[in-house]
């Protein structure tokens, strides 16, 4: 095979390789995914034969131009949309629906219902699913409030919160389920840009703190970097794998470093500029394995 432009990187057709024995199991396994949506008289492909793998305890960030199918890809993994093609296993299990072992947060503000509670947003999902009493959850939500900070507006109303307030109770909600993954969902786009930082230093925090395994969607370069421990590269629609980077270098404080500019200059140029007809070269930053 050739290319016409040796130094270019382009779409990668993933072909996933048996897994070595003695290496983890990846908690999430993605693989071969096509999603296509219409009718019996058109379809339009969401996105094609898309694979990767999460690990426990990944950070793991699905990043491409609006329309490649991220959002949708995480739909499909928190089951509420059925593949075309392919499978999506959670700890060897095949996704089939919805369950409480992923938890989504959304973008929208308005995902809070508005007659109940801080508290009582926190506790219903716990509640309904008949995990916890009352009482238990009761105490559970209190403790995730106290994890992000909102305690005291326990027993305010959700219109009396500002949109950073939000979300945060809406990730307090999600972790008091203890998913096995956490699934976001452009969850800080619609907030101010002081706003987003915030609430970004304020996902590090918690992860560094708890651990848990996270499946993030962004549009943004940069949002992906300091979220993200590996970030998977999605072409324009319909989305196809261009990369896998790892990333775990990369927080906050290195936002304005050379080495991190240079990173999102070339992120840039793996999702817009590369040839889909290009053959693919490895480069030494462009890695599959699992972050440390």
């Amino acid at each position: 095979m050739h290319a016409r432009n040796p130094q270019a990187t382009q779409t990668l057709k993933m072909v996933v390789p048996p897994r070595q024995s003695g290496l983890p199991q990846p908690l999430l396994e993605v693989r071969n995914v096509s999603l296509d949506f219409g009718d019996a008289t058109r379809s339009v492909r969401a996105t094609h034969q898309v694979s990767f793998d999460v690990h426990r305890g990944d950070r793991f960030v699905l990043l491409g131009p609006s329309g490649c199918g991220k959002s949708s890809l995480l739909k499909a993994v928190a089951g509420f949309i059925a593949p075309s093609e392919g499978e999506i296993l959670l700890g060897g299990a095949p996704v089939t629906q919805p369950g409480p072992d992923r938890v989504v947060v959304f973008q929208e503000f308005d995902q809070l219902p508005p007659w109940k509670t801080v508290r009582q947003n926190v506790m219903f999902p716990l509640v309904a699913s008949g995990r916890l009493s009352r009482r238990e959850a009761g105490e559970r939500a209190l403790h995730w409030l106290e994890k992000v900070g909102l305690a005291r507006f326990a027993d305010a109303y959700p219109h009396t919160l500002s949109g950073g307030m939000k979300q945060r109770v809406a990730i307090a909600r999600a972790l008091a389920m203890q998913p096995e993954v956490l699934l976001m969902d452009e969850p800080f786009a619609a907030l101010d840009a002081l706003t987003r930082r915030r609430m970004q230093e304020e996902l590090q925090a918690l992860w560094e703190e708890l651990r848990f395994t996270l499946l993030f969607v962004t549009h943004s370069i940069e949002e992906a970097l300091v979220v993200g421990n590996r970030i998977l590269l999605l072409s324009p629609h319909p989305g196809r794998v261009r990369a896998e980077i790892n990333s775990h270098q990369f927080d906050l404080r290195s936002a304005g470093s050379a080495e991190f500019q240079r990173s999102a200059q070339r992120i840039h140029h793996l999702l817009f500029e590369s040839q889909p007809d290009e053959t693919p070269r490895p480069e030494p930053a462009l890695q599959r394995s699992a972050a440390s």
